[in-house]
């Protein structure tokens, strides 16, 4: 099925692209399958810059390693693989139409709403996919306000097909972080928290032959040729200014009695 003309005109006379729907497995990036379309409907529109948000998945299991993006990639799931194909894919349509693109490849994405602070405070179990994270000893995170000062500094400053990594200066362990959103919770909300089954939630899954170690991603690239100052270079940071902006937990399960 063809992108409808509407889309397509729409995209053609703005001047900036920001491409963050990832590829679906077993089909792969549903738009690039349209690439001859697309440099045919957007060759001589508006369009002077595009983005293709990635995902630092994409260099695989690297066992601790410090990786930048010179860095082979070795994805190892499907969907890491089929983002290597359409960071590729729209680079080279990038370069077909001479607009400035880069691809950005963001660590696990937090902020409100969506933090270790609020898996503990929802109280629900967690996901298979949450269990696994929990067995890595190094997990490179970014906050979800440094992906969009990151988009603003490479809209100021175009660039030809470069890939930069988007992640804090602290890839730490999912265990730490969870251990650290509690005591931010126990502190603003004494009481609501029931200890242990908010620290059972961070401890690494136990299943045989789970690597424990993955990689720590090195954002120098981003500093040095965006200027990029973090708002959040730790999670603390950023864990601490999401409980900051929170007025009262999300009572999922019951009703919230502080103690007094």
């Amino acid at each position: 099925m063809e992108p409808e003309r509407r889309t397509l005109n729409t995209i053609k006379y703005h001047t900036h692209l920001l491409v963050s729907i990832p590829p679906i497995p077993g089909v792969g990036d549903l738009v690039l399958q349209h690439g001859e379309l697309l440099r045919q409907e957007l060759s001589d529109g508006n369009l002077q810059w595009l983005c293709y948000l990635s995902s630092t998945s994409v260099y695989g299991h690297c066992g601790g390693e410090l990786v930048d993006e010179d860095y082979p990639a070795r994805p190892s799931s499907e969907l890491a693989k089929m983002s290597i194909v359409a960071e590729k894919g729209w680079l080279n349509l990038a370069h077909d139409l001479g607009l400035s693109a880069q691809v950005f490849r963001l660590g696990g994405i937090y902020g409100p709403g969506r933090s270790a602070v609020d898996t503990i405070v929802k109280q629900k179990p967690l996901s298979e996919g949450q269990k696994m994270r929990a067995s890595r000893q190094f997990t490179s995170r970014v906050h979800v306000e440094d992906i969009g000062q990151s988009l603003k500094a490479a809209i100021f400053m175009p660039s030809s097909g470069k890939i930069y990594n988007i992640v804090d200066d602290d890839p730490a362990p999912r265990e730490e972080v969870f251990r650290y959103a509690l005591e931010l919770i126990e502190r603003k909300w004494p009481g609501y928290i029931d200890h242990e089954a908010a620290c059972s939630m961070a401890k690494p899954c136990e299943q045989k032959g789970i690597l424990r170690r993955d990689k720590r991603v090195s954002n120098a690239r981003v500093k040095k040729e965006l200027g990029l100052r973090l708002l959040h270079p730790s999670y603390k940071s950023g864990l601490q200014s999401i409980i900051d902006q929170m007025d009262t937990p999300v009572c999922y399960n019951r009703e919230f009695k502080p103690n007094r």
